[in-house]
């Protein structure tokens, strides 16, 4: 049993945290006649200094040439690998962007048992009591560099704010995004009121995907909420699925693409399984590391 315990940590930590791969999903939400939109997802990088496989898979995407990039946060678990997520982003960055942060981006992680996961959800606790508390006691991320570097290239910065992108071929988007919910940043208020008239179609964007999230944006009737946070449950039991989602997000819907309903309206709902893990648990089981291609097309 101890040998079967020490190969299967052997595997989650040495081979399956390394097995990047790129999803594809098709969603019918752009009105009729609009051309296809390709969105590329990236979210839950953790970049640590020295993890070049990763740095080179996430350059490759650029191949794809998508029509926008959607980073949904938490790029960092180590304070020094700043300069390494935007090398691995840089020839992402040459296409139209949107961008939020997770609480990662904020500040570095701790150590923490994995078993505390199921501990909290056996206890219903999600998050963080009261505001911002992760700041006390941890480092301080140098998360200005990334912000400064996305808005240069011209990516949408959406923490509790609003904006819109042109794409190349045509079509305004326009863009709702939240701060992280994990640590109580989301101020729905200062974005709420629906989407964007002006523009050809909107996206609402969040970090972690915690109900009273969802249900806001599905009650301002966004077609589209794409979110990360979950690690697809990173520890997964095969055939079965993820046991935790690091928020109050139901099981069945740790990741990938679904429904959310609230006050009568549906909205979909696309959770990232993310690339990376905290570094003190580099670990994915039954959950390998993922980026997702996106194609929107019309209902």
């Amino acid at each position: 049993m101890t040998a079967a315990g020490a190969a299967c940590v052997a595997y989650a930590a040495g081979f399956e945290a390394r097995s990047f791969r790129l999803r594809r999903v098709d969603i019918p939400v752009l009105p009729d006649g609009m051309r296809p939109i390709r969105v590329l997802q990236v979210s839950d990088i953790h970049m640590v200094s020295g993890q070049k496989k990763k740095r080179r898979w996430l350059q490759s995407l650029a191949g794809l040439r998508p029509d926008l990039v959607v980073n949904t946060g938490d790029n960092l678990s180590d304070p020094t690998a700043v300069p390494e997520v935007l090398d691995a982003l840089g020839p992402l960055l040459e296409f139209p962007g949107a961008y939020v942060f997770g609480s990662n981006d904020y500040y570095g992680p701790k150590f923490r048992n994995p078993g505390r996961y199921l501990v909290e959800k056996a206890r219903g606790q999600h998050g963080l009591n009261g505001k911002d508390k992760m700041a006390h006691g941890v480092i301080r991320n140098p998360w200005g560099e990334l912000r400064d570097t996305f808005d240069a290239a011209g990516w949408v910065g959406l923490s509790n704010s609003r904006g819109r992108l042109k794409l190349d071929h045509g079509p305004v988007l326009g863009f709702t995004g939240l701060d992280d919910p994990h640590i109580k940043r989301d101020r729905y208020a200062a974005v709420a009121g629906g989407p964007d008239p002006d523009t050809d179609f909107n996206l609402a964007i969040v970090h972690a995907p915690y109900l009273r999230v969802l249900d806001a944006f599905t009650s301002d009737r966004y077609p589209l909420i794409l979110a990360g946070h979950t690690h697809g449950g990173q520890l997964c039991v095969p055939f079965y699925g993820a046991l935790v989602t690091n928020c109050d997000l139901d099981t069945d819907r740790v990741k990938g693409l679904s429904t959310h309903t609230a006050t009568g309206s549906t909205s979909y709902l696309h959770v990232s399984a993310g690339c990376g893990a905290n570094r003190y648990t580099p670990v994915r089981f039954a959950c390998p590391p993922e980026a997702t291609l996106l194609t929107l097309t019309p209902r």
